[in-house]
């Protein structure tokens, strides 16, 4: 090959190259093609890298610990005559359903780490007390 020949297809490959790079960088149909492999590539990391499955396993331990801890106490003082522990039952009852509420969206965002294996110890949603 000539090296005028070898120019002329150096030319050609960088004006394709750019052509590529304009496209998936300038415009909506590119930009999705872009956004939807990062996000793949974002899930599939999540999904099989262990720090990140034992910090979301660890944080809904968490929340289900000081969900259980606010409902016992919120069930043994629930029926109390004392105003005092009534008042505690109450607290614990907007901390238990308040916890509910962050647990089960946590949940919702975090599913695609266990992508069906869920450990037998994690709920897969809290319930609110009434």
């Amino acid at each position: 090959m000539s090296k005028e020949t070898a120019k002329v297809c150096g030319i050609i490959v960088l004006i394709a190259v750019l052509i590529i790079a304009l496209f998936l960088f300038l415009t909506p149909p590119g930009r999705a093609i872009l956004n939807n492999y990062f996000y793949n590539l974002k899930q599939t990391d999540n999904a099989t890298n262990y720090k990140v499955i034992k910090q979301v396993e660890d944080t809904c331990r968490a929340m289900i610990a000081s969900y259980n801890s606010d409902k016992l106490v919120y069930e043994q003082y629930k029926d109390s005559d004392n105003e005092e522990k009534l008042s505690w039952a109450e607290q614990a009852k907007m901390r238990a359903n308040k916890t509910a509420a962050t647990y089960n969206e946590y949940i919702l965002k975090n599913a695609h780490v266990w992508d069906g294996n869920v450990p037998e110890d994690i709920s897969s949603q809290l319930q609110y007390l009434d």
